[in-house]
């Protein structure tokens, strides 16, 4: 037997459009420069994407157009069918356990022990759970060593999203121990999700394999911005109806089950004070949704840094006018922050250079061709 027995196999990718490998993105430009003394020592390149509910991209930097993979940005857009098909009042989810269908939680208590009653609460357990297991990421945030292995399915920082597509399958009738294949009818539904929230056809997005196993999906940044436009707007979508206010407002009610103490995604949406509707993915993603301009900003670093990502973010919401100056102070650290060495001494800071460039054209044309 192989070193992988007994683990659930990677499901296939998709075969035809899916599998066919994007060209590499050329348009990126400076986004956040990193100092040591007064001398730069590393530049952040990547893109930024602003736009509105209409899908016209108004500010950008960079390729607004570059494929993207969605990492965990995509939460939200993967629990549009579990919410629209009313899971959440079938298994009684309270808007705390709402909040962790779209998280990247951090492990700590309250994270693990609400997860736990989603499980139970739909007819599941831990064992169910096909996300993997990794430290809670609670230790890192407060700047802990974590405790020696093995850890829980729970303490992962998925586990609400996968509580979610579990209890999809309780509903629907679906076998649970395939749940992560790509041609299982949860991810099919989950996949024309995505499309209809990001305006890109299903045939035409980019898939792979996330880091908890689960389908993602690469599209363009702009369509992302798109997603989260949408998502933060508060009208019913045709489709899904009340399920994207459902979930954004469960979001940003509670943007301490989004993330942890110490997250990005809490402090973002502490400072929005309910306007922005946000989630950090992997390799440097940021996506946000502004409910009172009706707009979604999406950011990618290109090197995957978050070093690089979160200046840049909290300069973006600056040029726009977003940060009052309650705003501003509450993502000081976040925008300009310092460096130190293992002793503790101040090295440098890595400080935003991004510009944004106020423009005026819909998205590609693929978004263009998915609402013909």
């Amino acid at each position: 037997m192989g070193d992988n027995a007994g683990l659930p196999a990677y499901p296939p990718l998709m075969p035809t459009a899916t599998a066919v490998s994007a060209p590499p993105a050329v348009g990126h430009v400076p986004l956040t420069l990193v100092t040591r003394g007064a001398t730069v020592e590393c530049v952040h390149m990547g893109s930024v994407a602003v736009v509105d509910v209409d899908g016209r991209i108004l500010y950008a930097a960079g390729d607004p157009e570059s494929l993207t993979f969605t990492r965990s940005a995509l939460k939200p857009l993967q629990a549009l069918p579990f919410a629209a098909a009313g899971g959440i009042g079938r298994f009684g989810y309270a808007p705390p356990q709402v909040a962790l269908l779209c998280a990247s939680h951090a492990g700590e208590a309250r994270h693990v022990d609400a997860v736990a009653d989603m499980l139970a609460r739909a007819g599941n357990t831990a064992a169910d759970l096909q996300c993997g297991t990794h430290a809670p990421a609670c230790f890192q945030a407060r700047g802990d060593v974590p405790p020696p292995p093995p850890y829980s399915p729970l303490a992962h920082n998925c586990s609400g999203k996968h509580s979610g597509m579990l209890a999809h399958c309780t509903a629907c009738g679906y076998t649970k121990h395939d749940y992560l294949a790509f041609d299982h009818p949860l991810q099919q539904a989950i996949r024309a999700a995505v499309a209809h929230a990001t305006g890109v056809r299903a045939e035409s997005l980019v898939a792979g394999v996330d880091g908890c196993s689960a389908p993602n999906y690469a599209v363009p940044l702009g369509n992302l911005a798109y997603a989260f436009a949408r998502l933060a707007e508060g009208a019913d979508d045709p489709t899904y109806g009340k399920a994207p206010r459902t979930l954004a407002s469960a979001m940003t009610a509670h943007p301490e089950m989004v993330s942890g103490e110490n997250g990005s995604d809490l402090a973002l949406m502490r400072a929005g004070r309910g306007d922005w509707v946000t989630k950090i993915g992997a390799e440097g993603v940021q996506a946000i949704g502004v409910r009172s301009r009706g707009w979604g900003i999406a950011v990618k670093v290109a090197d995957g840094n978050a070093r690089g990502l979160h200046p840049a973010t909290v300069a973006v919401l600056d040029q726009l006018g977003l940060l009052d100056p309650d705003a501003r102070a509450a993502l000081a650290p976040w925008g300009r922050p310092q460096l130190r060495n293992y002793r503790g001494t101040v090295t440098g800071e890595a400080g935003p250079t991004v510009v944004l460039d106020k423009i005026s054209r819909m998205l590609n044309s693929r978004r263009a061709a998915s609402a013909e």
